[in-house]
């Protein structure tokens, strides 16, 4: 194992992915909901391992050979970022949103987040934010797998293990530690501050990409 090339690819995943992206506050919500929070978790760590083993493996180099395939990824991505983000700011002005304040304890606050919300239509939209998300793409695939391929051939699994360690680090901690922010949840303020957060953010990262 070269560690040297295992830590550098640790440590450029972890400047990328702390980002509160569209994945990640999706990731956040459902983790303060505890809605199908291992079916997350796992969607989006290996989602992430392939990404990062396919853009070290050299497969960049397809999308300068491919760029209109690119960028129908791109708008399509864009065109979901935005139906999202203009969702979650209806949420935000609805009035009496909230998911938590009618229950007292954490059980109670599992049960009601697990019927409100289908496992099925979770993977999907898992899936929509993972795989439509241009800026996954720009940071696993683009950003992480370019920097693998300057490694040396023989250290380029060491760097993408290292990247895929914070990876996966990075989503357990980030869908189950969100369970501590539960109690602050059952205000629905807290909630309509929240979606308000992630549909403006989140059309920005849309309008940002339109160039």
């Amino acid at each position: 194992m070269n560690w040297l090339s295992f830590f550098n690819g640790a440590a450029l995943c972890a400047s990328l992915i702390v980002t509160i992206g569209a994945q990640n506050a999706f990731v956040l919500r459902q983790g303060i909901l505890r809605s199908h929070v291992g079916k997350i978790v796992v969607l989006c760590t290996l989602s992430d391992f392939v990404l990062i083993a396919a853009g070290v493996a050299g497969a960049s180099a397809l999308v300068e050979r491919f760029p209109a395939f690119v960028h129908l990824m791109l708008y399509a991505g864009l065109a979901w970022l935005t139906w999202f983000g203009l969702g979650a700011l209806r949420r935000a002005l609805r009035p009496g949103h909230a998911a938590l304040d009618t229950t007292t304890t954490a059980d109670a606050g599992n049960a009601t987040a697990q019927t409100a919300q289908r496992g099925p239509s979770v993977v999907l939209m898992t899936l929509a934010f993972t795989w439509l998300n241009p800026h996954v793409y720009l940071d696993t695939f683009l950003l992480i797998g370019t920097a693998g391929a300057r490694e040396p051939q023989p250290a380029r699994l060491a760097f993408a293990l290292g990247a895929m360690s914070v990876s996966a680090i990075w989503f357990v901690g980030l869908g189950y530690g969100a369970r501590a922010l539960a109690p602050l949840f059952r205000r629905a303020l807290a909630w309509r501050v929240l979606d308000g957060a992630i549909g403006g953010m989140v059309l920005l990262i849309a309008i940002a990409q339109l160039r």
